[in-house]
């Protein structure tokens, strides 16, 4: 039984080849469509989209390219070629406004960029530009059964950006640029209020805005202290819980204890 399911397997697989080989040398339109047509259903995408692109600039204004063209960007797609099927994808959106496939496409081109979008220590540029296309998605079609998905995209995109921003100022306080740390972490806070980074954010600032008081020329000591002062209680506002408390009422303790100076 084993060899003839076998028997059948090879001979199948031979007949598509032959069929593929001969759709590739046709000079018929209709035969490449209908040869990739079966490639794509068959999940050899690759196959498909080579007979796709011979075929694309004869169907351009015609009533079928539709669908020839809603397959291609599939193809792409679930081949894995990002670049090429947010492309295809975004131009199907535009050509074809009124497409029952319009919606689906739409999210998939964002998506495209989403899946493009690096590690949060590489260029945010990607990133970016698919939390952008994500968000228009969204504001186009609120009530896109893609919605979830988007949702989800878009947070974790927000969370990228969110960490790579985080880690550029943190940058600041661990090489002992102090005054480039404060600048960054309030420019962080200012633009993520709601980030998941704050708290720690927020004792970072206070670790910099500590250790530029303490080493302070005298001239600016006391200022430098008393704002010192100030980040430890927007620390303690936000969590007074903060896993940070110990280390944070240490700062505090001598900020304090040299803040007495300037009371005598």
């Amino acid at each position: 039984m084993s060899k003839v399911v076998s028997f059948l397997f090879i001979a199948f697989f031979l007949i598509s080849c032959s069929e593929y080989q001969k759709a590739l040398k046709s000079d018929d339109v209709a035969v490449k469509n209908e040869a990739a047509n079966k490639m794509y259903e068959a999940g050899k995408y690759l196959k498909a989209i080579r007979l796709y692109e011979q075929i694309a600039p004869a169907y351009k204004g015609k009533p079928s390219a539709e669908r020839m063209f809603y397959f291609y960007s599939m193809a792409l797609y679930k081949s894995n070629q990002y670049y090429l099927a947010g492309y295809q994808l975004e131009n199907f959106v535009a050509t074809y406004p009124k497409s029952e496939k319009r919606e689906e496409c739409a999210f998939l081109a964002a998506e495209c960029f989403y899946k493009l979008s690096p590690s949060y220590s590489l260029d945010q540029t990607d990133t970016s530009k698919a939390l952008d296309k994500m968000q228009h998605f969204i504001d186009v079609y609120p009530d896109s059964q893609f919605l979830p998905q988007a949702n989800v995209c878009v947070k974790e995109l927000r969370e990228k950006l969110e960490k790579k921003a985080f880690e550029i100022a943190k940058q600041y306080n661990t090489i002992a640029d102090y005054k480039g740390a404060l600048k960054a972490f309030d420019n962080f806070i200012a633009d993520y209020p709601g980030t998941p980074f704050k708290e720690q954010a927020l004792y970072y600032r206070l670790d910099s805005a500590y250790n530029l008081a303490i080493n302070s020329v005298e001239a600016k000591k006391q200022e430098r202290l008393t704002y010192a002062k100030s980040t430890y209680t927007n620390l303690i506002k936000h969590n007074s819980q903060s896993e940070y408390k110990d280390k944070a009422d240490k700062m505090l303790a001598e900020v304090e204890k040299e803040l007495q100076k300037y009371t005598k």
